[in-house]
Parts: C-alpha cells; sequence; structure tokens
C-alpha cells in the first residue's frame, strides 16, 4: 500500500489556545495550538458554509495529496464546550460557541510566503496539475485575487478548498457538475502556463484509484455531512459525493477541453 493511501487516517488534536484570528475572507480562520504541540490553521465548522467548507477542505487537499500535489497536513481538530469562554471579541467568542466538536485544522507552515505570481512562475506540467485539480473538484477561489498557495522551502503548496464542490450547495444538479464543463476555470491564476493538460489529464486517469476517493468519502464526519439538511442520512451524502467523483474522472476529457480552449484566448 503506497503512503498517499496511508495518509488519509487523519490524525484528531484537541485544541488548546486560540492564538489569533487569521482575517482573509468570510471564514475567520485562526491560528491554534494543539496539544501535539503544533500550531494550525483552525478552519470552524460554525463560518461561512459552515460544515459544507471543512467537506470541500477536506476532500479537496486529500485528493490533491492522492495526486502528487503538496498541501499541508489536514487534522481533525476538537474543540471542546468550554474553549473561548474568555475571548473578548465578540464576533470570535460567537464564532467559537457555534464551531464546538470537530472542525478541521491545516499544519501551519511558519514563515511561508504568499504566491505571487507577478514575482514567480510555475513550469507547465505543475501548472497543469494544479488547474487539473481545479476543473476536477471544480475550485473557484485560486485567482490572480486570491492564489490560495505558499511558497514553503521553495516549494508550492496548496491550501484552501473550501470553495470546492459547488456543486453541493444544490444538490439537485450534482450530475449536470459532474460531467460538465467548468467556466470558472478561465480565471484560474495558473491557466496561462497549463500547457500540458493532455497529459496530465492521461497520468492523473490512471493515478487517482477511486478505492482511495472513496476510503476519504468514509471519513466525513456524519455531523457534516447532515448539518444542511440536504439528506436524509449520512449514507445518501457518501453516494452522491463518490457518485459525483466517478463521473468527474470518466468525464475529464470535458473539463480539460475547456480549460484549454479558456487558455486560448489567454495567451
Amino acid at each position: 500500500m503506497d503512503t498517499t493511501f496511508q495518509n488519509l487516517h487523519l490524525r484528531t488534536v484537541n485544541v488548546m489556545r486560540y492564538v489569533m484570528p487569521l482575517r482573509e475572507g468570510g471564514s475567520l480562520p485562526a491560528l491554534a495550538e494543539a496539544d501535539d504541540g503544533f500550531d494550525y490553521v483552525l478552519k470552524f465548522r460554525g463560518a461561512g458554509q459552515r460544515e459544507k467548507a471543512l467537506i470541500s477542505e477536506l476532500m479537496g487537499g486529500e485528493i490533491a495529496r492522492m495526486l502528487g500535489l503538496k498541501v499541508p497536513e489536514l487534522v481533525f481538530a476538537y474543540l471542546d464546550e468550554a474553549f473561548g469562554r474568555s475571548e473578548g471579541d465578540e464576533e470570535i467568542q460567537d464564532l467559537l460557541k457555534g464551531s464546538q466538536g470537530l472542525n478541521l485544522g491545516l499544519h501551519f507552515l511558519s514563515k511561508a510566503l504568499t504566491f505571487d505570481p507577478g514575482a514567480s512562475k510555475v513550469n507547465g506540467l505543475l501548472a497543469s496539475k494544479i488547474v487539473w485539480l481545479d476543473s476536477f473538484i471544480t475550485n473557484v477561489d485560486r485567482t490572480f485575487r486570491n492564489t490560495n498557495m505558499l511558497i514553503w522551502k521553495r516549494e508550492l503548496w496548496l491550501i484552501d478548498h473550501g470553495a470546492a464542490f459547488l456543486f453541493h450547495h444544490s444538490w439537485d444538479n450534482w450530475e449536470r457538475h459532474a460531467t460538465g464543463p467548468f467556466p470558472s476555470i478561465k480565471d484560474h491564476v495558473l491557466l496561462p502556463y497549463a500547457d500540458r493538460l493532455e497529459e496530465v489529464n492521461r497520468e492523473f486517469r490512471e493515478k487517482l484509484k477511486m478505492d482511495q476517493v472513496y476510503t476519504l468519502i468514509e471519513a466525513l464526519p456524519d455531523d457534516w455531512l447532515l448539518a444542511s439538511r440536504d439528506v436524509e442520512t449520512a449514507e445518501e451524502a457518501r453516494s452522491v459525493y463518490k457518485q459525483f467523483l466517478s463521473l468527474r474522472l470518466e468525464y475529464s476529457d470535458v473539463f480539460v477541453k475547456d480549460a484549454q480552449d479558456a487558455r486560448q484566448t489567454l495567451i
């Protein structure tokens, strides 16, 4: 069994200390210290798109890792009901109260720099891999305005996949999203460099193993899946995610062609 598959077994840590808010976007993530001695960027179930953002973050990040892309370690982060009672900021205190239980943490990459598309270049192969990933998971949030990539130890790391899986905000049309193009790829920050999409498509169709993806989906907490009340049971939600990703891979030629067409308008 390869190490990628083994990495699907996420650790669970207990949040011990709220260090500081990271006021980026509307999700109000925070830097927090856990009981394993490490710092994490904490994504709260009580913020923004709530549990759906955590589901997207977890699935998007781990699928990226399966494909060999660099993503900070993801952990389940448990927030005790007593946590944050002494927090003076009412907005943050409300957020913490609404986030009791399992949240999601990304290992904090100390001294990492935000990727600047004007100052850093990405080779065509890596750019194509990232564009393919974001088309596959329908991630709208890797643009010039918000690249959601870091440079750490001279390597490119992907963060923030909470805006992926657009279909789960409207479950009725998930099949159309699964088999169709991804028009938002035209705004992708790396699209101009993604000149090896056909090659990457062949590689990733072989590399991405659906049994590993299904194991990941099984790891999604029931209460995250049921929080929005879009489905009757957690298993129903898992079934839709499995079907969506299976079809998405089967129809990858569609979104690759869409990305290639969008790229032609930029070069």
